[in-house]
């Protein structure tokens, strides 16, 4: 089954990048120049965009920007571990096939009753079509729900690295002819354009046939200036100077060796936090305030040690650092070779030679 592709009469077009990061500007996301550009590049040729680089820099509020500003739905497909084709394809609603069968139950024996031989009634069965395998009885999951879309949308593929390669071939179809193969019905054609957006936090590297499909960017953390501008632009409330002694703090946590390093969104967090500290009096500066500040930028209790002491200037230099004291061999410290305590004084070829060998030993040097 196939429906032409057509654009909505109401879909908004960017006329350039300039013209598109304005407009995401107003909705509170602040993009760069060449960003701005290689987005209205993959909306003006309808290509897929793949953006990849750490978490949390933006990459997934662009497609929810992105939605806002073209008026278009947004539809999300999160990827994890384990997601196969029923989860983000489509899958067969068999509660309501089954009502639809018992519905014509009735209605199936009146007209068997008619047959005498099993083999015709047999026959007449499978030449019926009962229309269960149809467009009504599809439980519609993200990739057909873009594809089945009247309405112009914007599809987001969140974490694709997180999926397994099988799950990339099931994406290229949908990514090079924007369409959907089901073999019980037929070919789904997008009935609209999607604008397509996949995201990676470069946890495995993807396939290069997912790769040629898309145009490609990558997004890493914002510069200071861009940085303050979206905190500013997302938390109102924050003023210039608390965002930037915030975007500093983030910027040299960014620097340490971390298991996870501040987000954007944690940085957010993190200057409407200050605001409330100074609110309500609890310090004047970032310095009385930094300690609890990091509650909101780090996550894991061992990033929060380096950062205490590294920020407090107590880390230690290799030329600082005081020598290791000399271990001290002991019996004691040793541990018993039980090996050797087992198989001493017992027979065998191996024991036998030994002692011959050190025997000889001690003959040649009495000699």
């Amino acid at each position: 089954m196939t429906a032409p592709l057509t654009t909505a009469p109401t879909e908004v077009r960017f006329d350039d990048g300039s013209e598109l990061s304005e407009a995401l500007r107003a909705v509170g996301y602040i993009a760069d120049d060449t960003f701005s550009v290689v987005v209205h590049l993959a909306t003006a040729l309808d290509r897929p965009l793949l953006l990849e680089g750490p978490a949390g820099v933006g990459k997934t509020e662009l497609a929810k920007s992105l939605a806002e500003v073209s008026g278009r739905k947004l539809v999300r497909l999160q990827c994890y571990e384990g997601l196969d084709d029923n989860r983000a394809l489509y899958e067969w609603d068999y509660a309501k096939q089954l009502l639809h069968v018992q519905m014509l139950r009735d209605r199936i024996g009146e007209q068997m009753a008619g047959f005498d031989d099993l083999a015709e009634a047999s026959t007449f069965l499978a030449a019926q079509d009962f229309g269960l395998y149809s467009e009504t009885f599809l439980a519609v999951r993200p990739l057909l729900e873009a594809i089945l879309s009247p309405e112009p949308v914007v599809l987001l593929v969140d974490e694709v690295d997180r999926t397994e390669e099988a799950m990339e071939a099931l994406l290229l179809e949908v990514l090079a002819e924007k369409q959907v193969t089901i073999p019980e019905v037929g070919t789904f054609t997008a009935r609209s354009a999607p604008w397509v957006i996949l995201t990676s936090n470069d946890t495995r590297e993807l396939s290069p046939a997912l790769k040629r499909r898309c145009l490609h960017y990558h997004l890493d953390y914002p510069t200071p200036e861009r940085e303050r501008d979206i905190v500013t632009a997302r938390a109102p409330e924050v003023e210039p100077a608390v965002a930037a002694d915030v975007v500093e703090l983030a910027r040299t946590l960014r620097d340490l060796p971390l298991r996870k390093s501040p987000s954007i969104a944690e940085v957010i967090d993190a200057a409407r936090a200050a605001v409330v500290l100074r609110g309500t009096g609890a310090a004047s500066g970032l310095e009385g305030i930094r300690d609890i500040l990091l509650a909101a930028l780090l996550k894991y209790t061992s990033d929060v040690d380096l950062a205490r002491v590294q920020l407090s200037g107590n880390a230690l230099t290799p030329t600082s650092a005081p020598p290791a004291p000399a271990e001290r061999v002991t019996v004691a410290s040793r541990p018993a070779n039980t090996t050797t305590a087992v198989f001493r004084g017992h027979g065998g070829r191996a024991g036998g030679a030994a002692r011959d060998g050190g025997v000889g030993s001690a003959r040649s040097a009495r000699g």
